[in-house]
C-alpha cells in the first residue's frame, strides 16, 4: 500500500504523568485515494498529521510513504494549514515558488512549474497579486498550488477550510474534488466537520477522543460529487451513520475524562 500507518502510539510527558493522545492508529492507504479522518477535539487529529507530514516523531509505531519511513519533512509530502500561510510582502507567484526556492530548485525550473500549478487552481491571472488582494477562498487556492509546486505523492490537509464562510467553503468543496480528479493525487485530510468529510472523501476514518484512536473505517460510495448530493437519502446516511458515531465516543470519552 501506498501510505502506511502502522500501530501508531504518540505519548507527551505532563506534569502529572503521561499523557497518551494516540493510541495504536493502524491506516492502510492506497495511492489515489481521499481520506478524511475525523473526530472532535481531543481526538489527536493534528498530532496525526503531524506524524505523517513528519514534523513529528511517534512514541512507538511508525508511518510509510511508498515503502520508505517517515523520519522528518520531505517534498514527497505536501502540507496546506488552515490558516493560508502566505507571505504577505510576495506576490502569488513568489508564494507558489517559495517551497521550490527552498529546495534549490533552479530559478527557470521553479517559475515554470509554479505557473503550471497557479493555472490548475484557476488563479494565473492573480500571479502577480498580493494576497492583501484576494478572497479567502482564492489564498487557500494559492496555499493548494504552493503544496503541489513540489509535486508531493501525497497532500496533507489540516481542516484547510475550517476558516471560510459556508458559501466559500462549499465552493472550495467542489474545487477540491475537481482538482483531485484531474490530478489523482493522494489527499489525508483531517476535519471535524462531517459533511465535509462525507461530501470529499472515498474513506472515512472515524477517531475516537481521549485517547485518539481508530474506532470506524467507513468507505464513501456517492454516485456522485456535486453539491446536489447532499439532498439525497444515500448522503444523510453516511452523514447520520458518521454523526452517532462520533456523538456515541465523544460521550464515552467525556465520561472516561470525568
Amino acid at each position: 500500500m501506498f501510505l502506511q500507518i502502522k500501530q501508531l502510539n504518540k505519548h507527551f510527558a505532563t506534569q502529572t504523568g503521561t499523557l497518551v493522545v494516540l493510541k495504536d492508529i493502524d491506516m492502510t492507504i492506497a495511492q489515489g485515494e481521499f481520506i478524511c479522518a475525523v473526530g472532535a477535539s481531543g481526538s489527536g487529529k493534528s498530532t496525526l498529521l503531524r506524524q505523517i507530514a513528519g514534523l513529528d516523531s511517534p512514541t512507538t509505531g511508525e508511518v510509510r510513504i511508498d515503502g520508505k519511513r517517515v523520519t522528518g519533512p520531505g517534498p514527497d509530502r505536501g502540507m496546506v494549514f488552515q490558516h493560508y500561510t502566505l507571505f504577505p510582502w510576495m506576490t502569488v507567484q513568489a508564494n507558489t515558488e517559495f517551497g521550490l526556492k527552498l529546495q534549490g530548485v533552479p530559478k527557470r525550473q521553479r517559475r515554470e512549474q509554479a505557473s503550471y500549478y497557479l493555472n490548475v487552481v484557476g488563479l494565473s491571472q492573480f500571479a502577480q497579486a498580493l494576497p492583501k488582494e484576494l478572497s479567502g477562498g482564492m489564498k487557500q487556492r494559492v496555499a493548494i498550488a504552493r503544496a503541489l509546486a513540489s509535486e508531493p505523492k501525497v497532500l496533507l490537509m489540516d481542516e484547510p477550510f475550517g476558516a471560510l464562510d459556508i458559501h466559500t467553503k462549499e465552493s472550495m468543496h467542489e474545487f477540491m474534488i475537481d482538482l483531485w480528479q484531474r490530478t489523482g493525487i493522494t489527499v489525508f485530510m483531517i476535519t471535524h466537520d462531517v459533511e465535509e468529510a462525507v461530501f470529499l472523501a472515498n474513506r472515512i476514518y472515524a477517531l475516537g477522543a481521549r485517547p485518539g484512536t481508530v474506532r470506524k473505517e467507513i468507505e464513501v460510495k456517492l454516485p456522485d460529487r456535486s453539491h446536489t448530493i447532499k439532498r439525497h437519502a444515500i448522503f444523510h446516511d453516511y452523514r447520520d451513520e458518521l454523526m452517532d458515531l462520533l456523538r456515541r465516543h465523544g460521550q464515552e470519552a467525556a465520561l472516561a475524562v470525568a
